[in-house]
């Protein structure tokens, strides 16, 4: 049998957003004008992949949209990324600043009004994470440190980047479930439940008999997947960058 969910119940899963805030507000558009088109179910679920954060112009309105203007009626499910543990990491150790500032931080930092962040030769990584500290709302920081690692519901199972195909799905590690990429990727076994996941941007989803990939390069001027999920069906939404448009 195909993997389905519970009767009366949709949930949208929505792939990396790294800062693409007018790409969120887009696919939010989108999911609800599909919603309408559907019969009303009792649970509607939007299940967010992780990565709000970095690399694209606008983090803090991504973080802003996830807390005050998701759409109303649905349950939200906000998963933990990679990139959000490294941002955590920063702000309390400089060896972890190092490596989150060299992988997409100066973008976020910049998103919250702090100048020079992108100049690499301005200010110093103390300086930036310490104006960080005093820059990030009390509201974010609670928001990113209560981000959830997994949700299970029906036949699948939601994560970041994956899981480790030895262990129990109960059991899974948090590097794991954030860091993981070819060790899954190419794992053909059975789960046990669908991994819904991001983490690893593809041109396309990237879909097989264990696991569908919804990272779709939306930072790198792909698109913004949203799967939506009822009963054993499955369909994709896409926002797409301006530039791509046809």
């Amino acid at each position: 049998m195909p993997p389905g969910i519970l009767e009366n119940t949709r949930i949208y899963a929505i792939g990396d957003i790294h800062g693409c805030h007018d790409l969120l507000n887009t696919l939010l558009d989108q999911i609800i004008a599909h919603d309408l088109t559907r019969a009303p179910v009792d649970t509607k679920i939007l299940v967010f992949l992780g990565d709000y954060v970095d690399r694209g112009e606008n983090s803090k309105a991504v973080i802003d949209i996830l807390l005050d203007a998701c759409p109303k009626g649905y349950d939200t499910i906000f998963l933990k990324g990679n990139h959000e543990e490294m941002l955590l990491k920063a702000l309390d150790d400089q060896a972890a600043a190092d490596f989150w500032l060299r992988n997409g931080g100066r973008q976020t930092l910049a998103s919250y009004g702090i100048a020079g962040a992108t100049d690499h030769d301005e200010f110093t990584h103390e300086q930036l994470i310490e104006e960080f500290n005093q820059r990030l709302p009390q509201e974010h920081l609670v928001f990113l440190k209560k981000l959830r690692l997994t949700f299970e519901y029906g036949d699948y199972f939601f994560a970041h980047a994956g899981i480790d195909p030895n262990t129990p799905l109960d059991q899974q590690e948090e590097q794991h479930l954030l860091w993981i990429r070819d060790r899954f990727l190419f794992s053909v076994k059975n789960f046990g439940k669908v991994i819904i996941h991001g983490h690893t941007p593809t041109r396309d989803v990237d879909s097989a008999a264990n696991r569908i990939g919804i990272d779709t390069a939306a930072v790198y001027g792909g698109k913004l997947t949203a799967l939506m999920l009822e009963g054993s069906e499955q369909k994709f939404l896409y926002a797409k960058a301006p530039s791509n448009k046809k």
